[in-house]
């Protein structure tokens, strides 16, 4: 008995191993076919690879309409017969669109614009269905073959072609409104509604299923399926008024049918972006500075020496002209919509340097327990550095501080040895413009006047930022010349938003797909900076807390927060159980579930009114405060001479071709036929064909711009070429698959335009944000360094 006792143990880890084994298999494989689908996008042109789907789609189309009357094989015959005519219908629009791409191309060397990136994704979808009916064509006469498994992914990827073949008629419709050059929609503001009311209205939910991030590189791919599993599920519970701690405990436990349902996934993410407003888009963006998770993401991150947050006192200041220093201005503290307060603003620094832990700053210090300066022995101060880096963060204008980009600017604190200085700005829709402004131009002085405090000497200074930071960073400037006192010795910015107008773009249509920076969450983000978000459902009590405050308090429930969770967690799996069970009782004929995508495929179309989105538009924007402002220095700071704020004319703001390119604006005209431009964007489809609309009705997303958002301080790509001579020289490194990538070029160009230093960088195959996700795999902690190399080209010029 006892051998056989032995040989029963044994076996129990043996079974373990070996389905541990077969996982890793399973993992393998599946990032050898993604791997594969990658080989074959990059190396096959366009007309061979949709030739060869044509032959392949052929090929298993006419097997498995030879297989009988199952529903299986007619399903699958089907969704052949669909990949060939959408392969054979997109392929002459991305042809055309990429014959006339490099027009708006910054230069030959920096091939990139929103054209080439949808031609780009269409061909990642082509590759990976391509790919895919390989496999099936090799295996479908194995027994081992997953049908069910296989026909739900080729219907995914075909809902997410047949979009994709709308937007690239959106493209082509944008390339015949346009002049030659110009990337953003220059209709009439009618028009650009009707643009936008048309493009919001197409289905998104196939995106955030199977197919999502299909577009980025695969080793990125996992974290996006995570965090949209916590999107999903933390959107679920934050309908139901729970905050902080509780949507995040409770979203743990049912996030399950969300991972192992993707159709659902996608239907409730879509259901999502476009019904929650902005508070819940701050909240979620919120997460990450919980006092847990920064502390954890710390942990991991370099260790320094010094992380401060300092308080600066909203009192005045007065700093030098460049002109002449013997002269002054006076530097107001911030006063728009709130009234003076202080800024918080954080030091990072490697190296202890002199002045950092002198009585003067330590007096500004604001407690944030033991984490806020490192207490270990510490060596002798180093001296100060000779730069010094001023870090505006991103987070849409509404969300985050400098706690959630910590971990990556300690990194940047070591390797360009350099202190830097991250501010913590008034969030939007609380203090919408130009708060976030006055307060980061306030401490961006008071760096300059104080860097020996700071441990620096200043004799080289770089604005760094991204995203909404980028923003801040080029309008921090503009205000700094505006005032006459130093600018910045450069500026790197990464991925900047730099047209906060919703206007449409080749690189905009991809935020129908982006599962970080849809347009109906930029539009909202947008709409609360420029303090046009009306609607708000928030309790007052918890506004009045603030983040932390909700955190604390939060806390105190959590245990109340994980019963309530874990009964929703029994619940989701007696509802998938009883799902399961219904299903039984489905006769053989109908065993298999429709998926969302095959839906897609059969849903008759059904546009939303013209109406409905029209009457969505927004009033001409009145600053909350005004009344209070009007009469504040910060308000008539903001009111600077006639010429510099007033409308741009179009031969202050030259969106198009410089004279010198009049050959290649010739070229492009013979390219884009006249008799196109009048036609409308519903008349750019071809007959018969329809993409899948929206099921979750009209977004709540403003059609019409505010007047606010054309102010230069605002929307810099605006600003005319008098205040864009005055920006040092810009570094900006952008993202190909990035919905704001043409916000990168277009300002590029304009900067060139106006003789102007500017370098672009453009990082292949990587999301919006990626500076967050610089410890994430290989692709990010690249395009992270090269923002470190450009500083480092600011701060020691060759």
């Amino acid at each position: 008995m006892e051998p056989a006792g032995e040989s029963g143990s044994a076996g129990a880890p043996t079974s373990k191993n070996a389905k541990e084994q077969s996982k890793s298999r399973s993992r393998r494989r599946w990032r050898k076919g993604k791997a594969k689908a990658s080989r074959l996008m990059h190396t096959m042109d366009l007309r061979t690879m949709t030739q060869s789907l044509v032959t392949l789609a052929e090929d298993n189309m006419a097997f498995f309409s030879s297989q009988g009357p199952g529903e299986t094989a007619r399903r699958l015959s089907s969704v052949f017969a669909g990949v060939r005519e959408q392969a054979l219908g997109l392929e002459p629009a991305l042809v055309h669109l990429l014959g006339v791409a490099h027009l708006f191309d910054l230069d030959s060397e920096t091939p990139a614009n929103g054209y080439r990136s949808l031609v780009h994704t269409a061909r990642c979808c082509l590759a990976h269905l391509l790919h895919k009916s390989r496999y099936v064509a090799s295996n479908r006469r194995s027994i081992f073959f997953r049908a069910s498994h296989n026909l739900a992914e080729l219907e995914a990827y075909l809902a997410a072609l047949i979009q994709l073949r709308a937007l690239a008629y959106y493209a082509q419709h944008l390339l015949a409104t346009n002049r030659p050059g110009g990337l953003f929609f220059e209709g009439d503001e009618g028009l650009t509604a009707d643009f936008l009311q048309e493009y919001v209205t197409l289905h998104k939910g196939c995106f955030y299923g199977r197919c999502l991030g299909f577009q980025f590189t695969p080793a990125i791919r996992p974290f996006l399926q995570t965090i949209s599993i916590g999107l999903v599920s933390f959107g679920e519970h934050y309908k139901r008024n729970e905050t902080g701690l509780g949507v995040t405990a409770s979203s743990l436990f049912t996030s399950g049918r969300f991972a192992i349902d993707p159709e659902l996934r996608g239907a409730e993410f879509e259901r999502v972006i476009q019904n929650l407003d902005v508070h819940f888009w701050k909240a979620f963006w919120n997460i990450t500075e919980i006092e847990v998770l920064s502390s954890l993401a710390n942990m991991a991150s370099t260790t320094v020496r010094v992380s401060r947050l300092l308080s600066l006192p909203p009192k005045a200041f007065e700093m030098p002209l460049t002109s002449d220093p013997r002269l002054t201005v006076t530097i107001s503290p911030p006063l728009a919509h709130t009234g003076p307060g202080p800024v918080f603003v954080r030091l990072i620094s490697y190296d202890l340097r002199e002045g950092q832990d002198s009585e003067e700053l330590s007096s500004l210090v604001k407690s944030e327990g033991p984490r806020s300066l490192d207490l270990r022995p510490r060596p002798q101060q180093g001296p100060r550095s000779p730069s010094l880096v001023v870090h505006i963060h991103g987070g849409g204008f509404v969300a985050q501080t400098s706690r959630s980009h910590e971990p990556y600017l300690k990194s940047w604190a070591q390797e360009l040895g350099a202190p830097i200085v991250s501010i913590d700005y008034s969030l939007a829709p609380e203090a919408p413009f130009p708060r976030a402004l006055e307060e980061c131009f306030f401490a961006y002085c008071w760096a300059v006047k104080h860097c020996a405090l700071l441990g620096s000497t200043g004799e080289r200074i770089c604005l760094a930022g991204d995203s909404a930071g980028g923003n801040l960073c080029f309008t921090v400037s503009l205000r700094a010349a505006a005032y006459g006192v130093r600018v910045p010795d450069g500026i790197m910015v990464a991925y900047p938003a730099t047209m906060l107008q919703p206007a449409a773009s080749p690189s905009r249509l991809l935020s129908l797909m982006d599962p970080l920076l849809p347009l109906s969450v930029l539009s909202k983000c947008v709409s609360a900076y420029a303090g046009t978000e009306v609607e708000d459902h928030s309790d007052p009590d918890q506004k009045a807390l603030g983040m932390m405050g909700l955190v604390q308090r939060d806390t105190s429930l959590f245990l109340r927060d994980l019963r309530v969770g874990a009964s929703s967690w029994l619940n989701s799996f007696l509802e998938l159980g009883g799902r399961k069970s219904q299903r039984t009782s489905v006769p053989p004929s109908e065993s298999m579930r429709r998926s969302v995508s095959e839906a897609a495929l059969a849903q008759p179309e059904g546009p939303l009114g013209t109406d409905s989105l029209r009457n969505l538009a927004l009033k001409d924007l009145n600053l909350k405060g005004s009344s209070e402002a009007s009469d504040s220095p910060s308000m008539s700071e903001m009111s600077l001479p006639g010429e510099t704020l007033s409308a741009p004319t179009p031969s202050d703001v030259n969106f198009f071709l410089r004279p010198e390119d009049a050959e290649k604006e010739a070229e492009a005209k013979e390219e884009l036929s006249t008799k196109d431009r009048g036609r409308t964007v519903r008349a750019s489809f071809p007959e018969g064909f329809h993409p899948r609309r929206s099921s979750q009705g009209p977004t709540r997303m403003p059609l019409y711009s505010a007047p606010i958002v054309k102010n230069p301080f605002m929307s810099p790509l605006l600003a005319p070429d008098n205040m864009l001579k005055t920006l040092p020289p810009v570094h900006i490194v952008a993202c190909a698959l990035d919905p704001m990538l043409d916000d990168s070029v277009m300002f590029a160009r304009r900067l060139r335009a106006v003789g102007q230093p500017v370098t672009l960088r453009v990082v292949e195959d990587l999301p919006h944000g990626f500076l967050s996700l610089a410890a994430l795999c290989r692709e990010t902690r690249q395009a992270a360094e090269l923002c470190v190399e450009r500083i480092r080209f600011v701060l020691s010029p060759p």
